[in-house]
């Protein structure tokens, strides 16, 4: 049995009550919810929330009813493994069967399409590691154009590497972890305090969906993406 999870806690301190904002003619969480119910591998919803009117508008859309979350996990630093975990168990408790992968969908980030979820069930289903975790290639790179200060406040590239990197193809490729999608199993959810512990594996996606809404110039930003995705010009 595959969970599709989606969290949207009350508050926000970049964009206040984001996760219920209209964007393009509907709430922001169900851009992720929508996904999740339409998809066909995925058996079953839960949406972990502290917002009784979020609740109560994911239970009436078909996810499951486990009631709201701790207040412990209702606060900003409250750690999304923590949250995860208490929407598993919760939620097997409501199924009463066991759940073969937890997949999560952050409700920040709406342009997901549906082979994302496809693709990273298929790699999560095909590898067998502890988690899935979607990234894509980041636009700046600690070994040739991020940078930091120093102790005399000045800057130097974060990551050097012997001779340097002048080129921004010749430095090594890394990544932008981003909330598209997590597949995670059960018992790693289970024994693991945070989510480098085990094997984690990457999805890539291509950059252009890989936007989270963490300030207001975002909404706009994603409005206008989700238009023109569904437009087909993405």
């Amino acid at each position: 049995m595959i969970l599709g999870h989606v969290g949207a806690r009350k508050g926000s301190l970049g964009v206040p009550g984001k996760n219920f904002r209209m964007i393009q003619g509907k709430p922001l969480i169900d851009w992720s919810l929508d996904l999740l119910f339409a998809h066909s591998q995925i058996d079953a919803v839960v949406v972990s929330t502290d917002d009784e009117e979020i609740y109560a508008h994911a239970v009436a859309k078909g996810a499951l009813d486990i009631g709201l979350r701790p207040d412990e996990l209702a606060t900003d630093s409250a750690p999304k493994w923590g949250v995860w975990q208490h929407a598993l168990e919760a939620s097997q408790n409501v199924l009463g069967k066991s759940v073969t992968a937890f997949l999560d969908l952050d409700c920040t980030n709406p342009l997901r399409v549906p082979e994302d979820i496809s693709g990273a069930l298929a790699l999560f289903h095909g590898e067998a590691p502890d988690m899935v975790m979607s990234v894509c290639e980041s636009r700046k790179n600690p070994y040739f154009n991020q940078v930091e200060v120093d102790e005399t406040g000045a800057i130097h590239v974060s990551k050097k590497l012997p001779g340097g990197v002048w080129a921004r193809q010749a430095a090594p490729k890394v990544y932008d972890h981003v909330g598209c999608v997590y597949v995670v199993s059960p018992a790693y959810l289970r024994a693991a305090d945070t989510i480098y512990e085990g094997r984690v594996l990457p999805y890539v996606i291509p950059s252009i969906r890989g936007f989270d809404i963490d300030e207001p110039h975002d909404l706009r930003l994603v409005e206008f993406l989700l238009g023109e995705l569904n437009a087909g010009r993405l």
